[in-house]
């Protein structure tokens, strides 16, 4: 029934075009934000079509014996547009497990998007997950995120710091001072968590170049000093938090509280959601408490994100 072929670099423009008029792909999965890291990943993404026409996409690498959806991106799963529907989405889990099987896999373990990332409603893959590859969550992680629309209160200690970073004079504003931003997040990864960023610096200048409008750089400064600053992607109905951190003054001054107040209140972006990212303990199923309440502090509440398994072959 559905033809499916692995992906090449011949069909990217077709690949980027598809998940730009997709119901849940994002920047993350368009080829060009996906090959910036090529070299780490032995890609073996799914191109799937039905009677010659392109209908789904899976991102996707290999390592070993197992096709992962995909190691190097949050989230990945299978890229539908409005066509899918559940019948037709369970008739293509049936194939690619069969794609697999002849393809020597022992396993498939999948991450799909979180639904605050679909433009249309976009689960017919969860349902085929379970009902037709017999799927066990295997991992779940906690994001928090708020509902702009409806965003849960404030809590006290937040609005204070708000407020005493706008008394200590703190501005926030749009920058392309990668460079000095990344000096922050360097130094605040190496000195509390003995860690670097999962992106180099040129690595991030580079999506930015091929992503001007959709990943977006803000800084907290005390006069022309960059005390702190977050990334953001942009995606259709969520906003992503991909970076945030601090120097040791920013922190005394409150500078992520003031970026957050001009993010969430005073200039927020016409997104439904706004996605702070997970808050997990290095054990990847505990929750890192400290981290999280932060979080909470801004009215953001927990979307999981979850990770499933489907064994091909014993």
């Amino acid at each position: 029934m559905f033809e499916i072929r692995r992906y090449t670099e011949q069909c990217a423009d077709e690949w980027n075009r598809f998940v730009a008029q997709s119901k849940n792909g994002t920047l993350l999965t368009d080829r060009r934000y996906m090959d910036y890291h090529s070299n780490r990943f032995e890609d073996h993404s799914l191109v799937c079509l039905l009677d010659g026409k392109l209908f789904a996409l899976l991102p996707a690498n290999s390592n070993g014996k197992t096709l992962y959806s995909h190691q190097g991106l949050t989230y990945g799963g299978l890229i539908m547009n409005e066509t899918a529907t559940a019948q037709s989405v369970c008739h293509l889990f049936s194939e690619i497990k069969q794609y697999l099987y002849e393809q020597g896999f022992y396993r498939l373990v999948y991450k799909p998007a979180p639904w605050i990332y679909h433009r249309l409603p976009a689960e017919e893959d969860l349902f085929a997950l379970i009902n037709i590859g017999d799927a066990k969550i295997i991992g779940r992680r906690a994001a928090s995120v708020v509902s702009m629309n409806n965003p849960a209160r404030w809590r006290r200690d937040r609005r204070y710091a708000a407020n005493k970073a706008h008394t200590n004079g703190l501005t926030v504003e749009e920058s392309d001072d990668l460079q000095t931003f990344w000096q922050v997040l360097d130094d605040n990864l190496e000195h509390k968590y003995n860690a670097r960023p999962t992106h180099t610096l040129a690595e991030m200048q580079l999506l930015k170049q091929r992503f001007p409008t959709t990943i977006r750089l803000y800084t907290a400064c005390d006069g022309t000093e960059t005390v702190g600053g977050t990334i953001i992607y942009l995606t259709p109905r969520t906003a992503h938090a991909q970076y945030i951190s601090a120097t040791e003054k920013g922190k005394r001054l409150h500078a992520i509280d003031a970026i957050f107040d001009y993010l969430l209140r005073k200039n927020p972006p016409e997104v439904e959601y706004f996605d702070f990212g997970t808050s997990m303990a290095p054990d990847g199923h505990s929750l890192h408490e400290s981290l999280i309440y932060q979080k909470e502090g801004f009215g953001a509440r927990t979307v999981c994100y979850d990770t499933y398994e489907i064994k091909i072959q014993n």
